[in-house]
């Protein structure tokens, strides 16, 4: 899969609310990648999880192998 997310800079940081609270494990080598976008966008590491998540649970398939 390929298909690359676009994200745009953000103004301000906010919180968010609304949403479920819980904990996750990551790879160092994630974290720091998800800390190079987030300076770069201006976003923060849950935000874009959120993105990155919402992507994925949009445009999914089952291998049926």
């Amino acid at each position: 899969m390929s298909e690359k997310i676009k994200i745009s800079k953000k103004d301000n940081l906010k919180g968010e609310d609304g949403h479920k609270t819980f904990s996750i494990r990551l790879r160092d080598d994630i974290a720091l990648e998800l800390d190079k976008i987030s300076q770069v966008t201006n976003r923060s590491r849950n935000e874009l999880i959120n993105i990155f998540l919402e992507h994925s649970v949009n445009n999914w398939e089952l291998d049926e192998k």
